[in-house]
Order: C-alpha cells, then structure tokens, then sequence
C-alpha cells in the first residue's frame, strides 16, 4: 500500500471511529430528541415551530438520516431532490399517526435501522436507481415522524401546524444545503468510487450501528 492509499485507508476509519465514539457518548439523544424544549408540549405557534425546528437536528439519528438523503440525491441531480421531498411529506404522515394513537411498534429499531441502511447505501459503490431510494426514504419517513409526534402529543391546532411546518422546513432546508454543497465541492459524483460519499456514508453507517446497538441492548 502506497502513501497516499494508507492516507486514505487512515482518514477513512478516523471519520468511522468518530462517528461512533460520538454516538456512542450521546446515546440517550433520540429519546431527547422528542422533547426539544424538555418534555413541556409547545403552548403557542413560536414555540410549536422553534420545537419543529429543533426536533430533527438535536436528534443524532434524524438529523444524520437527512442528511443521508441530501447526498443520495446529489447522485441524480434534481431529480434526487424526490428522495428528501418523500422523506419530508411522509414524516407529515407518521407525525398523524401518532397523534391518531396509532401504534407502531419498534419506532426507534426501525429509525436507528434506516440511518444504518442509508449509510451502507451511500458507501456502496453501486447505488441502484433513484426511486428505489425514495421509496425506502418515503418509508423511513412515516417512523421518524412518528417519533416527531411524540413532542406535540396535547397541543392546540396552532401551535401544532407550527410545528409541522417547522420540521418540514428544517428537515428539507438541511437535505437541500447537503445536496447544494455535495454538488458544488464533490464533482464526478456518480463515479464508481466517489470517496466522499463513500467516506460520508461510513460515518453515517457508524451513527445508525450505535444507535441500532443502543436499542437492542438498551
């Protein structure tokens, strides 16, 4: 192994071993993630939508995901951008069923799953089509949503539309500016080896294992 390729086999396992040693210090963060302002239900449409804001960002698992989504979809240009849009809406959806009382069992394995997937899917060198992965994002959604919910359980109407459209607008603002920088910075994406996704997609993997790990153990 040359100088340069041990360089590159070294960065990648310090942003793999990063990833993890992170999620693994905050393990207790997708619970937190439910409750952006300390389990209080959000009283009014500034505090429904400073908590739709926060929701998806201080959640390690969540906010990882989208960004999963935003690199994904830099592979196909604009016609990615489908995969975080499918994300956003069905989160819309999940948060429903969670204020309808649903039930849906294993929410967090299943979350903690997804952030694994997509990473191992960004580090693949061969990523299949674009709708494939907008269906598995459009499914993933309905279970990060569903955690969502659980932040405006009790709400008036108000504050609850403000926060619907505080995670929509977090959530798509962050998958945009992923997709944004991924295109301006990382040219000859859809190469084979693409490195930066492959790397980034370890680090994402790294995130989902701790967090898959948490649940099973937990």
């Amino acid at each position: 192994m040359n100088h340069h390729n041990l360089q590159r086999h070294l960065q990648r396992h310090r942003i793999l071993g990063l990833s993890l040693a992170i999620a693994l210090l905050f393990p207790s963060q997708a619970a937190l993630a439910h409750h952006p302002f300390g389990g209080n239900v959000p009283s009014n449409a500034l505090t429904g939508f400073l908590s739709g804001l926060g929701h998806p960002v201080i959640g390690m698992d969540h906010f990882a995901f989208v960004i999963a989504t935003g690199l994904l979809a830099a592979l196909w240009g604009r016609q990615g951008l489908i995969i975080p849009v499918a994300f956003v809406i069905t989160t819309l959806v999940g948060t429903g069923l969670h204020l309808q009382l649903l039930d849906l069992p294993l929410a967090e394995l299943v979350i903690a799953a997804s952030v694994l997937g997509f990473g191992v899917w960004l580090a693949l060198p061969e990523r299949g089509q674009w709708w494939g992965v907008a269906i598995a994002a459009a499914l993933a959604g309905i279970f990060h949503g569903y955690a969502y919910g659980e932040a405006i359980i009790g709400a008036e109407m108000n504050p609850l539309i403000a926060y619907l459209a505080g995670f929509g607008v977090v959530q798509l603002g962050v998958a945009v500016g992923v997709f944004a920088f991924a295109q301006r910075f990382w040219p000859n994406l859809e190469e084979v080896k693409a490195l930066p996704l492959r790397f980034s997609g370890f680090a994402i993997a790294g995130i989902g294992l701790a967090f898959l790990s948490g649940e099973i153990l937990g």
